[in-house]
């Protein structure tokens, strides 16, 4: 099957207009158009809540404040509407972009600061052994990457956090060694330590996989008691 053709803004408030008018039914634009029902739906809403302008570029990001993003994640936790109906009150683009800020939400409990979990990044770091960084990046792994939380607790800087974070996704274990000058002596860990620190690094791994398997429990829960009232 080929790349189905992009749709112009035009093309979109014309199907959104015939579905809204009673002209055509979920069945008929389905067929016709090759889209999914859930695409169709998220333009019905933009349409209704920013007027044909808002179909143009469907699915870019829009900026939304913390404040807002910690109200849309919370209200739809209490269970009380669906996610359609969060997306339509705070003009969210997409249910998958409110899902992304849930499972955010979930990891860190705010969105004051993206990057660094709401903490104020240190403007200097510190210097730190071999085990303390398998250690630091074994916390914030298992932590969702809560960098706020990690630099808080470790008291080094964001940068550092980021950086471990990044070297153990691109090359492991051993990308935590540090081969800067008097460090040399890192660089060549043992098939013990690389054993050991593979395998703290994993359990931290598999423990935020059982977060978010939890976390996809809760709003399936969330769904089914809906789908019951």
């Amino acid at each position: 099957m080929g790349k189905r053709r992009r749709m112009l803004q035009e093309e979109k408030a014309s199907i959104v207009e015939s579905y809204l008018s009673g002209e055509m039914g979920k069945t008929t634009i389905i067929s016709r158009y090759g889209i999914g029902w859930t695409t169709v739906r998220d333009w019905v809403r933009l349409y209704e809540t920013r007027g044909a302008e808002g179909l143009e570029g469907y699915g870019r990001y829009l900026r939304i404040s913390p404040e807002i993003k910690n109200l849309a994640v919370q209200e739809y936790l209490e269970g009380k509407v669906s996610q359609s109906e969060i997306c339509k009150k705070y003009d969210i683009s997409s249910r998958s972009t409110l899902r992304g800020w849930i499972k955010w939400y979930n990891g860190h409990g705010c969105f004051k600061c993206v990057n660094s979990g709401g903490v104020a990044n240190m403007s200097k770091g510190r210097d730190t052994t071999l085990e303390e960084r398998i250690e630091i990046v074994s916390h914030c792994i298992a932590n969702n990457k809560d960098y706020g939380k990690t630099i808080a607790q470790y008291n080094v800087s964001y940068q550092q956090v980021y950086s471990w974070v990044r070297k153990y996704e691109n090359d492991g274990a051993e990308g935590l060694a540090d081969r800067r000058g008097k460090r040399k002596d890192e660089a060549s860990m043992t098939e013990v330590e690389k054993l050991r620190a593979q395998l703290k690094l994993k359990d931290a791994e598999n423990l935020r996989l059982q977060m978010e398997n939890d976390l996809l429990k809760k709003l399936e829960e969330i769904e089914r008691r809906r789908g019951r009232s």
